[in-house]
């Protein structure tokens, strides 16, 4: 279970701004971003030492400021770390999954 970040609180008033980084990382082709991963890559990663007083207009820079290719290093690395699925599929397997169809 995820431990509560300090600045979770401001998750519904930070929407407006975390939609529009989504839709601008769209916008330039970076495929599908959901506001939540978005929202993990800021707690974990820019927002891993938190301020006892932060401003909202704060937080909404650091939203605003997310480069696409931060998130995406971010991303690439969550990605590695996650499990291996096919750890238990022999090549053979792995193979016929990866086959074309032939129609």
């Amino acid at each position: 279970m995820d431990k509560i970040h300090p600045y979770d609180e401001y998750f519904e008033v930070l929407q407006p701004a975390l939609k529009s980084k989504v839709e601008e990382f769209l916008l330039i082709g970076y495929g599908k971003v959901e506001v939540r991963e978005l929202w993990d890559y800021l707690t974990k990663k820019k927002w891993k030492k938190t301020q006892n007083e932060i401003r909202v207009h704060e937080l909404v820079s650091d939203v605003l400021s997310v480069k696409a290719g931060d998130y995406m290093n971010y991303a690439t690395i969550e990605a590695f770390k996650s499990p291996n699925w096919f750890v238990e599929l022999d090549g053979e397997e792995l193979q016929e999954l990866l086959k074309p169809n032939d129609k």
